[in-house]
C-alpha cells in the first residue's frame, strides 16, 4: 500500500484506545454470554433458605465473602456467593443439610476482565511512561532520542527566506563576490562551456552583527533555491558519532535538494584547529564530525549546484584542512561598515518607520563610527520607541540621536541623586574634555556634552563627531587623543587641585592607545617598527599577547608612562591657560546640564573676541 506523506498519520495512542474499547465492549456484550455461568451474589437469608432446602452442595469461606454451589429452579447447578456473616450456628447446619466444605470454588469471573487488568493495562501503562521519558530526555538533548543521526536542518524555500541583496546594505564588496555565485547558479551552461567549475565553499569571516547570516539568505532569495540553515553547536551530541551522522544526513539532503544553498553558522564550534591533545588520541566527538565534514565536501559534486556557505567571527581557529581550496575556495570578508555603508544601512532599516523629512542620516553615521549592522538596527528601533514614548507620530533627528547616546551609554538615570559639589566636578571635567579638544589642531569638534548620569555608568560625557571618516590615524592624532582623554583629570586638579575616580575610563582609554602605539604601530623611537604585542581576536576582542621578554615589557611600561604623562601636561597647560574660559564653560554646563557643540562654540568665539 501506498503511504500519502502530505496525508497526517495517526498516532498510535489512538490505534491503542480503539483496540481498549472493543475489547471492553467485548467483555461487556459477547463474553458474559459465552462464559456462563456467572456467579451470582445473593443475600445471607437465602443462603440460609437454600441450606435449609438441602440445595447446597459445596461452601467454600472466602475472607470477605462465602462461595457455594446449589442447584437453582431448573434444577441446574450454579455458583452464588453472598456477604460473611456473624452467625455461630452455620457449620452445624451445614452439616446437617450435607453440604460438603471445600478449599475455594473456582468462579469464571470474566477471565478476559482478568486478563486486561492483571496484564494487558500494567503493559499500556509501561509504555505510556516510556513513552513520557523519551519525550523528556528528547527535549533536554535538544531532538528526538529516537532519530539519532538526523541534520534538524531548517529548510527555506524561496518564499519563506524573503531577503535579497537589496535588503544587505553597507556590504558592496561582500555582495559583489557572492554575485558570481548566484549567477552560476542561474545560469551554470555558460560557465561549464568554459571548464569552470563552481566554488564549493564561502566562509564569511566578520565580527558579530555584520550581516554574514542576512548575506547567506540574501543569497538563497537571489538564486532562487532552498536554503538549509543550521548551526554548528547543533552538530555536537552527547553521543558520540551522532555529530557525524548529521553531517552526512545535511548533505544527503542537500543533494536531494540541488542546486541549494547549505549555511553553516558558527562554523567554528565545530571546525577548530586539531591539536591531538584532547586525551583521546585526537578521536573525539567534535573531531569526527570535522573530518566527516571534510569527506563530505570533498566527495561533494560542485557542478550539481550545491553551494556550501559558512560563518564565523574566529577564521584564526579555524583547522588549516577546512580552509584548502577545494573546500572552502573563497575567503569573504564581512567588515564594519564605513560612513557610507552606515548611512545606507540606517537608510534599509527606515523605510519601514515613519521619519521626519529633516532627518539627517549622515550626521547620525558620522556618530557612529565603527558600530555594526545589528547596533544601526537598534538605533532606528530605540528611535522609533522614543517618538512612541513621547507622543509623536513619526521619528525625529533628536530621536535618532538621543538612541544613538542610549547605545553608546545607556539611559539617562533621571532620578540619579547627586550633590551639587559632584555636580561641579563632574561639568569641569566634561569641559576640560571639550576645551582642550577644541584648543588642540585638528582634533574632531565637539558635538555634545552633558553631565546627566546613564545606565553605563557614565556620569557624564563629551561626543565629538568627525566631519570626515578616517581610516588611519597618524601619531600627532593619537598624541591629541590621549591629550583630550586626559583633559578630564587635568581640569579636576588645575581648579580643585585634587582627583577623583571619575576618570577611570579615560585612563583605561588612555593607556590602551599609548600601548598601542609602541607595542604594535611602531611609533616609538626607542623600539621603532617592532611588533612587541599581537591581537589574539581582531572581530571579538582587543585582547593582545605579549611577544617580548620581560625586560622589554617593562621598559614598554614605562614608555606608556611617559607618554601618557606627556599627554596629562599638555591638557593641564591648555586648561591652565584658559582658566576663565573653562570656569565659564563649566558654570554653563552646570545650569543647563546638556548643551550642544553649536552652544558650545558660540561661548568659545565670544570668549576670542
Amino acid at each position: 500500500m501506498k503511504v500519502d506523506p502530505k496525508k497526517p498519520q495517526k498516532s498510535l495512542a489512538v490505534y491503542y484506545l480503539i483496540a481498549m474499547i472493543v475489547l471492553m465492549l467485548l467483555n461487556a456484550l459477547v463474553f458474559p454470554t459465552l462464559m456462563a455461568p456467572h456467579v451470582q451474589e445473593v443475600g445471607y437469608s437465602d443462603f440460609l433458605n437454600m441450606i435449609d432446602q438441602k440445595t447446597v452442595e459445596e461452601v467454600a469461606m472466602e475472607s470477605d465473602k462465602i462461595i457455594f454451589t446449589a442447584k437453582n429452579e431448573n434444577g441446574e447447578k450454579a455458583i452464588y456467593k453472598t456477604g460473611l456473616w456473624p452467625d455461630d450456628n452455620l457449620v452445624d447446619r451445614l452439616h446437617t443439610s450435607g453440604a460438603k466444605f471445600t478449599a475455594a470454588i473456582p468462579t469464571q469471573d470474566s477471565p478476559l476482565l482478568s486478563f486486561l487488568t492483571g496484564w494487558v493495562f500494567p503493559l499500556l501503562f509501561f509504555i505510556l511512561i516510556g513513552q513520557l521519558l523519551g519525550r523528556m530526555m528528547a527535549k533536554r538533548m535538544g531532538g528526538n532520542a529516537m532519530q539519532f543521526g538526523k541534520s534538524n536542518a531548517k529548510i527555506y524555500v524561496e518564499s519563506q527566506t524573503g531577503k535579497t541583496f537589496a535588503d544587505v546594505a553597507g556590504q558592496d564588496e561582500a555582495k559583489e563576490a557572492l554575485t558570481e555565485i548566484v549567477d552560476f547558479l542561474h545560469n551554470p551552461a555558460k560557465y561549464k562551456e568554459i571548464g569552470a567549475a563552481l566554488p564549493k565553499g564561502a566562509l564569511l569571516v566578520g565580527p558579530p552583527g555584520t550581516g554574514k547570516t542576512l548575506l547567506a539568505k540574501a543569497v538563497a532569495g537571489e538564486a532562487k533555491v532552498p536554503f538549509f540553515s543550521i548551526s554548528g553547536s547543533e552538530f555536537v551530541e552527547m553521543f558520540v558519532g551522532m555529530g557525524a551522522a548529521k553531517v552526512r544526513d545535511l548533505f544527503k539532503q542537500a543533494a536531494e535538494k540541488a542546486p541549494c544553498i547549505v549555511f553553516i553558522d558558527e562554523i567554528d564550534t565545530i571546525g577548530k584547529k586539531r591539536d591531538g591533545v584532547n586525551g583521546m588520541g585526537g578521536n573525539d566527538e567534535r573531531e569526527q564530525t570535522l573530518n566527516q565534514l571534510l569527506t563530505e565536501m570533498d566527495g561533494f559534486d560542485g557542478a550539481k549546484g550545491v553551494v556550501i556557505l559558512a560563518a564565523t567571527n574566529r577564521p584564526e581557529s579555524l583547522d588549516k584542512a577546512l580552509l584548502r581550496p577545494g573546500r572552502f575556495d573563497r575567503r569573504i570578508p564581512v567588515e564594519l561598515p564605513d560612513l557610507q555603508g552606515r548611512v545606507a544601512i540606517l537608510k534599509v532599516h527606515a523605510k519601514d518607520v515613519k521619519m521626519d523629512d529633516d532627518v539627517d542620516f549622515e550626521t547620525i553615521g558620522r556618530a557612529t563610527s565603527g558600530a555594526s549592522g545589528a547596533e544601526l538596527a537598534n538605533i532606528i528601533n530605540e528611535a522609533a520607541l522614543r517618538a512612541v514614548r513621547m507622543g509623536r507620530a513619526s521619528v525625529t533627528q533628536t530621536d535618532l540621536e538621543e538612541s544613538v547616546e542610549t547605545v553608546i551609554a545607556g539611559y539617562q538615570r533621571k532620578g540619579a541623586v547627586i550633590s551639587e559639589k559632584e555636580k561641579k566636578i563632574i561639568a569641569y571635567h566634561e569641559i576640560g574634555h571639550a576645551l582642550v579638544a577644541a584648543k588642540l589642531k585638528d582634533a574632531a569638534p565637539v558635538h555634545k556634552i552633558t553631565i546627566i548620569p546613564r545606565t553605563s555608568g557614565a556620569l557624564g560625557y563629551t561626543m565629538q563627531i568627525e566631519e570626515e571618516e578616517h581610516v588611519l590615524m597618524s601619531r600627532e592624532d593619537m598624541l591629541n587623543r590621549l591629550a583630550i582623554l586626559t583633559g578630564g583629570r587635568a581640569a579636576e586638579e588645575v581648579v580643585f587641585n585634587s582627583i577623583t575616580s571619575g576618570a577611570s575610563n579615560d585612563i583605561e582609554k588612555a593607556t590602551s592607545i599609548a600601548r598601542a602605539m609602541i607595542t604594535r604601530y611602531g611609533m616609538s623611537k626607542q623600539f621603532g617598527m617592532v611588533a612587541l604585542e599581537t591581537v589574539n581576536n581582531p572581530y571579538l576582542s582587543a585582547d593582545t599577547s605579549l611577544a617580548c621578554s620581560q625586560d622589554t615589557s617593562a621598559r614598554v611600561d614605562a614608555e606608556v608612562q611617559q607618554t601618557i604623562e606627556a599627554a596629562h601636561n599638555k591638557a593641564v597647560a591648555i586648561l591652565t591657560e584658559n582658566r576663565a574660559l573653562l570656569d565659564k564653560l563649566s558654570a554653563y554646563l552646570l545650569e543647563k546640564e546638556t548643551i550642544t557643540g553649536a552652544e558650545f562654540m558660540e561661548i568659545m568665539q565670544q570668549e576670542d573676541a
